[in-house]
């Protein structure tokens, strides 16, 4: 007999509520959640196929060790036993740097990536951190940082209350957001300009998000710094820069003025390929809205100049005063945010803490950048020891991180490696162990992390679906075993890692003046959590010492686990509201609107100017159906318009002889790949597209459908050298590119 389990969607930002149907521990339908507090039923293509992607045949059912060059099935005893047995003498003789972890995309849509992997790094003790951020999000993260003190405090824009939406990089569409988490992103689009609001998108491709702007701006890739502090040079120059009540908590904006003075809209024009009398609108409309959000995504971040085009995005929004108040752009606050601290200056945010050991990059947000994580491994040269063995949780830098060929030569050099992964993929293929998580059907979920970059303020949680299968352990405990087996606890009841997680944050709470249990017994207050695993006695925790939290009976109506299990479709927590000074971090307390890091790389953007490419530049894509390369074997999710072609304008493929369909060369500084044209107007002359995700042709895999078809590695086209040297972000887009029609080459 069928039955209906509600689960919030872990497969994409934007969280919508699910409705499932399963029949007995299968699903076999999933629709949207109608009663849901925040997605109110929407769903997606990737939503609606949650059952395929819950089912997958290829999908690991038991850990995996090698023996004699094999990966072969084992218990998870002999599992850990390895583990244990390959990364510890390694930790002894060389020390925790010697341990690589890489943290890939899918950690943030899962409980146990948002509750354990900081736990396994500070038990860890290792500098050799590497996540998908830097292939993404970290100039926002550093701008934030420098702006607010707070690499976290990421302010997004009011969807539902603005007048002016301005896009610049982004593909909400496609994407269904990021770095701004909102269940059907397009409705709300469309319900702004239903509401009389406008919409303007600033990218080098007409995407699905641009066909439905008033004004679509075709900026040439990588130059998107430039048009913004142009915009904000316009803003002083005609005085119409106005704060408003922003101005007691902003420092630096006369030393803004200066230093945009010479960013004409004029002098950025034939870099951005952007007519100035477009840049002076651009601004005038944003001054001239009643209330208007600069919103600013991956387009924008992965480019030589991402840190600054991530910082100019709050400029406008501080310089027109739309920071921080409805309609603008805000700072969301999460149900399991900590304890708010009352305002005043804080520690700051710092970069280059220490430096990665072959190039040199600078740390930021305690990471180094995942381009270089080939050469920390196959580098003898440099200060330290190379990376000797690899965790890897949920990541596939092979094909998610520039010159996948080096790196997949780097990882078969490894003492040892140990992949937590459902698959066996370009990159797990080389582990020592692979631990593979059950399907998300069998989890609970709980956005820890999208909700500190939501929209409207809410909290849901779902407990699994269906339970464990047989032979399965559940993700939290796997990883929790995984930092016992790494760190000299292995063999440790894995309850052990939640019990001193919560121990260590009473301690802690109990001791802050501000907390709603200052001066209270941690081990009564422990004894009052509730939950039925290690997890959930731990979001339990999180909840009640949270912003809406009940204090652990300080209020009486506040926030406890067991009132949101009482309402499992969420309960709604309102509209995002100012909250400055609160969240500000740095060291005066104010936004810092000029850190010193930034004005020190603003000649670098002002060369710039200078610099236009002669040939073809290369930029990516999102598919509605898919995220990065997680979803490519599952075959409701592929096909059709999701598939690997190279887009180019027409005018590009007359002047270079190529055909619909024909084969093409596509030759980069790290490689060179070969994928059917496709001839499309979406592009601007001068840009060609790859998708981002595809290359799925590695021997030694298990993803049998995605190797019917498997697409090439654009990152191959990039040898890794080109970063944003504040953030260590890859640069993916804007990147020069050679084109050569290959005649009777079939694909």
């Amino acid at each position: 007999m069928s039955r209906t389990a509600l689960r919030i969607c872990p497969l994409c930002e934007a969280t919508c509520g699910l409705a499932l149907t399963v029949d007995g521990s299968t699903v076999t339908a999933a629709r949207g959640d109608r009663d849901d507090v925040f997605s109110r039923g929407f769903i997606c293509p990737k939503g609606a196929s949650f059952g395929a992607v819950d089912a997958d045949p290829d999908r690991l059912r038991t850990p995996l060790v090698r023996r004699d060059g094999v990966l072969r099935e084992a218990t998870w005893a002999e599992a850990f036993d390895a583990v244990a047995a390959g990364v510890r003498p390694l930790v002894e003789r060389y020390g925790p740097h010697c341990v690589g972890v890489v943290l890939g995309n899918p950690n943030v849509h899962t409980v146990a990536g948002a509750l354990y992997p900081n736990v396994l790094l500070g038990a860890l003790g290792s500098r050799s951190v590497f996540t998908a951020s830097t292939l993404d999000q970290m100039p926002k993260h550093v701008s934030s940082g420098l702006l607010f003190g707070d690499a976290n405090a990421i302010p997004v824009p009011d969807l539902d209350r603005t007048d002016h939406l301005l896009l610049i990089g982004a593909n909400p569409l496609e994407s269904n957001g990021s770095l701004c988490t909102a269940p059907d992103f397009p409705g709300r689009l469309k319900a702004l300009r239903a509401r009389g609001g406008t919409l303007t998108v600033v990218d080098p491709r007409r995407t699905r998000t641009a066909k439905l702007a008033d004004r679509h701006v075709a900026i040439r890739p990588g130059t998107d710094a430039l048009l913004l502090a142009a915009m904000a040079h316009v803003l002083y120059e005609e005085d119409l820069a106005d704060l408003g009540a922003l101005a007691p908590h902003v420092q630096g904006v006369d030393e803004v003025r200066d230093a945009v003075r010479d960013f004409t809209p004029e002098s950025v024009a034939a870099a951005c390929d952007v007519d100035p009398g477009v840049t002076r609108a651009l601004a005038r409309e944003l001054a001239a809205a009643p209330t208007a959000a600069v919103y600013g995504r991956i387009g924008s971040c992965t480019v030589p100049h991402g840190t600054l085009a991530s910082w100019l995005v709050d400029v406008l929004n501080i310089l027109t005063g739309n920071l921080d108040r409805p309609g603008g752009a805000l700072f969301p606050q999460a149900a399991t945010d900590r304890t708010p601290r009352p305002a005043g200056p804080g520690r700051g945010f710092a970069l280059g803490r220490w430096r990665s050991r072959v190039s040199g990059h600078p740390e930021a947000k305690g990471e180094l950048p995942l381009s270089a994580l080939a050469e920390e491994i196959d580098t003898a040269t440099g200060t330290g020891e190379p990376v000797r063995a690899l965790l890897t949780i949920a990541a596939n830098p092979v094909l998610s991180a520039p010159d996948g060929a080096r790196l997949d030569k780097a990882l078969a050099s490894l003492d040892f490696m140990v992949s937590v992964d459902p698959y066996l993929n370009e990159t797990s293929r080389h582990a020592h162990v692979v631990l593979p998580p059950p399907p998300p059907a069998q989890s609970p979920h709980h956005d820890f992390a999208f909700n500190t970059l939501a929209v409207r303020n809410q909290v849901r949680y779902t407990r699994p679906a269906v339970p464990l299968e047989p032979g399965r352990m559940a993700e939290t405990e796997i990883v929790a075993r995984l930092t016992l087996a790494v760190t000299g606890g292995h063999g440790t009841d894995p309850a052990a890692v939640d019990t001193l997680v919560i121990e260590q944050t009473l301690a802690k709470s109990v001791r802050e003046p501000h907390s709603p249990v200052h001066g209270r017994d941690p081990g009564a207050l422990a004894a009052r959590l509730t939950g039925e695993t290690g997890p959930e006695r731990r979001l339990d925790l999180m909840l009640r010492l949270g912003p809406y939290g009940d204090g652990f009976g300080a209020r009486p109506d506040g926030l406890t686990l067991d009132r949101l299990l009482a309402h499992p479709h969420g309960i709604d927590l309102g509209p995002l509201r100012p909250r400055l000074p609160q969240p500000l971090k740095t060291r005066s307390g104010k936004v810092e609107l000029l850190p010193g890091p930034i004005a020190a790389d603003l000649p670098r953007l002002a060369r710039a100017r200078a610099e236009r490419p002669a040939g073809l530049v290369l930029v990516g894509r999102r598919h509605l159906r898919s995220n990065n390369s997680w979803m490519h074997n599952v075959p409701a999710l592929t096909g059709g318009s999701n598939r690997c072609t190279l887009h180019l304008h027409p005018e590009d493929a007359a002047r270079l002889g190529v055909a619909a369909g024909q084969p093409v060369r596509v030759k980069g500084a790290g490689g060179e790949v070969t994928a059917p044209a496709e001839i499309t107007d979406t592009v601007r002359p001068g840009v060609v597209s790859l998708p981002h995700g595809w290359g799925h042709d590695r021997p030694g895999t298990r993803l049998t459908h995605a190797a019917t078809d498997p697409g090439v590695n654009v990152n191959q086209l990039l040898d890794g050298s080109m970063l944003d040297p504040l953030s260590g972000n890859a640069v993916l887009n804007g990147v020069p590119v050679t084109l050569t029609p290959l005649t009777g080459a079939k694909l």
